[in-house]
């Protein structure tokens, strides 16, 4: 890849991996607000905002993360195969970016919940989102850490 193209493609995934961070605090903030609030309106609202930050806005900035974390890797030096260190953060973003879309149906879930005016708020008090997002956080931050870090090893391959 040429060192413009390189450049963009690297900018890009920054960009969408400091996006998908700041989402998933943004939806770690919320969900401390609705498990700790008393007010069940706050809580439904919470709940009911939850979905369209996961689906409009972290789920996508997971996925952008991975496909421009593939296009750098494969257009760089590093490579996609060469280095532990990249084949490990391949694995920790496909690992997180398939137990957010998972996780979807029980944001789903929760948020029809708070929808229905009738229904009971208890399963909504539930610390499911803080500790999926705390979970992400330290995936995400082991993530950051290797990236700039990079420990060595190799492993011969040289894709």
């Amino acid at each position: 890849m040429k060192p413009r193209l390189r450049k963009l493609a690297l900018t890009a995934h920054i960009a969408s991996s400091v996006g998908w961070f700041g989402a998933v605090l943004t939806f770690l903030a919320m969900a401390i607000v609705g498990v700790t609030n008393q007010d069940d309106r706050v809580v439904r609202a919470a709940n009911l905002i939850a979905e369209p930050v996961v689906w409009y806005v972290v789920l996508p900035f997971a996925v952008a993360s991975l496909l421009t974390g593939l296009v750098s890797s494969l257009g760089s030096a590093w490579g996609l195969f060469r280095h532990y260190w990249v084949i490990f953060k391949l694995v920790l973003n496909v690992f997180a970016t398939v137990v957010l879309l998972i996780y979807t149906r029980t944001v789903d879930q929760f948020a029809a919940v708070a929808a229905d005016p009738a229904s009971d708020l208890a399963p909504l008090r539930s610390p499911t989102f803080a500790v999926h997002a705390g979970g992400a956080l330290v995936v995400l931050v082991v993530a950051m850490v290797l990236a700039v870090y990079k420990p060595r090893g190799v492993t011969g391959l040289r894709i």
